[in-house]
C-alpha cells in the first residue's frame, strides 16, 4: 500500500494530466453565430440576426459580388438574453436591419465585428408589390434530434427554390433544455437555410417555459408582440402568424387571448378592404382546429379550444376566419401531414363534386408537421374523417406556391419517399367577393 504522501503526489500528476488534455475553459467567444434572416414587413428591407457570447458592436456588410470587399455597412444593437435554466447562461442576440434593397436582387453579407466575423452568406431581397408569385416551404415542429427534412431543405434552399420559409411552431425539442444548449444547436442547424432565406415563425407549445423566453429572444418577426402575433405581406398575399398557445398556457394571462383576437379581426378587417391588390389571406398558427390522428390533442375534440375558445363560446377562431374569408389556414403541431376538405363548422363546403378546390365555400386547412423531430410522426385514426382528404404519415414538409391573385399551389414533399411529391391540388377562389364565403 502507498504511503499517504505518494498517493497525494500521484494525484497531483492525474489532475495536471488531465488538465492539459482537456485544455483550460474556452474564453466566450465574439464570433457570431446562429445567423438567421427575417422580414421586417417594410418592402426593401431584410432584418439579420445572430448570437455571440460576449457584448460586441453589431454590424452587417454586405454587397452584390461574393468575391470582391462588402461597399455597405449597417449598424444595429444587440441585447442580453439570460436563459431561466438553472445556470442561467447568458447570450447576446444581434439584430441589424438592412434598408433600400433592390427588390428581387442577390446580395452577399457577413455579420459580427472587429471581434470577430461571419462567413459570408447570400440572400435575394423580396421583390415588391403583389405582382409576382412567392414560394414557400412551409412545416413544423423540426427538432434538433431527428430533423429529417432538413438535409433536403437546405439542398432546395441552394437551388434557390423559395423565396421564404415558415416555420409554424415547435423548435428543437427544446430550445430550452440543457441551459438552451439545445437552442443553440438547432439555431446552428438551421443556419444554412435561415440565413440565406427569410425565416418566419409562429410558436408552438414546445416554446412555452419560461413565458416563451427563447423564442421571443432569438427570433426578430415584424411588430412589437415579441413575435407571438403578426403579419406582412407577400405578392398577392396577406400573411398572418399568430399564437394558438395563448388559449392553453392561460397562467401567462387570458388578456392575451382577448388582446390577439381582438387584434386579429382589426387586421383581417383591414386585409379585406385591401383584397383588390392582395387577394390571398393565409394564417399560420401551431395547434389545428381539426385533425383526425389517434391521439388526445386539442384537434380531435369537437369543441377545440382554438377552433370555438375558452369554455367553447369566447374567442374561437373558426367564425372569425370564416366571417372575413380567410382562404388557408397552415397548421403543424400533429407530426403528420393531413390536407382537409374546405370546411366549416364540420361542413364540407367543396367548390364542386368535380373540383373541390375551385371556389371553395370555406376555408382550407393544411396541418403539416412531419419536418422531423425525437417525438417520431403521429398515427391517423383507423377510419376517415369525412371532412379528410388526404393523410400522409411520413417524414416532409410542404411547398407553397402562391401564382398569383386566384391560384395557389400546394405540394407535399415526401422524405421517406426520397422527395416524392405525395399530395399535389391547386386552390383557385375568384378575384370578386373574397370577403366572405357564399
Amino acid at each position: 500500500m502507498c504511503s499517504f504522501p505518494r498517493c497525494w503526489a500521484c494525484c497531483c500528476l492525474l489532475l495536471l494530466f488531465s488538465l492539459e488534455v482537456q485544455g483550460s475553459p474556452k474564453p466566450p467567444s465574439a464570433a457570431p453565430e446562429q445567423v438567421h434572416l427575417s422580414y421586417s414587413g417594410e418592402p426593401g428591407s431584410m432584418t439579420v440576426t445572430w448570437t455571440t457570447w460576449v457584448p460586441v458592436p453589431s454590424e452587417v456588410q454586405y454587397g452584390l459580388q461574393p468575391s470582391e470587399p462588402l461597399p455597405f455597412q449597417a449598424r444595429g444593437t444587440f441585447s442580453p438574453f439570460v436563459d431561466g435554466g438553472i445556470l442561467r447562461r447568458k447570450l447576446y442576440i444581434h439584430r441589424v436591419s438592412l434598408q433600400g434593397l433592390l427588390p428581387g436582387v442577390q446580395y452577399v453579407y457577413r455579420c459580427g465585428s472587429a471581434q470577430g466575423w461571419s462567413r459570408r452568406f447570400r440572400f435575394r431581397a423580396l421583390k415588391n408589390g403583389p405582382h409576382w408569385s412567392p414560394r414557400l416551404a412551409v412545416f413544423g415542429d423540426l427538432g434538433a434530434d431527428n430533423p429529417r427534412a432538413l438535409p433536403r431543405l437546405r439542398r432546395d434552399t441552394q437551388q434557390g427554390m423559395y423565396d421564404a420559409v415558415l416555420h409554424v411552431g415547435d423548435f428543437a425539442y427544446n430550445m430550452d433544455q440543457d441551459n438552451a444548449r439545445v437552442g443553440d444547436r438547432f439555431m446552428k442547424l438551421i443556419e444554412p437555410v435561415a440565413a440565406s432565406l427569410p425565416y418566419m415563425t409562429c410558436p408552438g407549445n414546445h416554446e412555452e417555459r419560461y413565458n416563451f423566453s427563447n423564442y421571443k429572444a432569438r427570433f426578430s418577426m415584424p411588430g412589437n408582440t415579441e413575435g407571438l402575433w403578426y403579419s406582412w405581406d407577400l405578392g398577392p398575399a396577406h400573411i398572418i402568424s399568430f399564437s394558438t398557445e395563448v388559449y392553453f398556457f392561460l397562467h401567462y394571462g387570458r388578456h392575451l387571448v382577448e388582446r390577439q383576437f381582438h387584434w386579429l379581426e382589426s387586421d383581417l378587417q383591414k386585409a379585406n378592404k385591401n383584397r383588390a391588390v392582395r387577394p390571398w389571406i393565409i394564417t399560420m398558427g401551431h395547434r389545428p382546429m381539426y385533425c383526425s390522428n389517434a391521439d388526445l390533442d386539442d384537434c380531435t375534440w369537437h369543441e377545440s379550444k382554438v377552433r370555438k375558445g375558452l369554455r367553447g363560446k369566447f374567442y374561437g377562431l373558426e367564425d372569425l376566419f370564416y366571417k372575413y374569408g380567410v382562404d388557408l389556414e397552415l397548421w403543424a403541431h400533429e407530426h403528420s401531414y393531413e390536407r382537409l376538405w374546405p370546411i366549416y363548422n364540420y361542413q364540407v363546403l367543396n367548390g364542386s363534386q368535380e373540383m373541390p378546390y375551385t371556389h371553395p365555400r370555406g376555408p382550407v386547412h393544411i396541418i403539416t408537421g412531419s419536418a422531423g423531430c425525437e417525438e417520431l410522426l403521429t398515427p391517423f385514426t383507423l377510419f376517415p374523417r369525412p371532412w379528410s382528404a388526404l393523410r400522409v404519415k411520413e417524414y416532409g414538409y410542404t411547398r407553397l406556391h402562391i401564382l398569383n391573385g386566384t391560384h395557389v399551389h400546394i405540394q407535399q414533399v415526401s422524405d421517406d419517399q426520397d422527395g416524392k411529391i405525395v399530395d399535389d391540388v391547386w386552390v383557385v377562389r375568384p378575384l370578386l367577393g373574397r370577403t366572405m364565403y357564399l
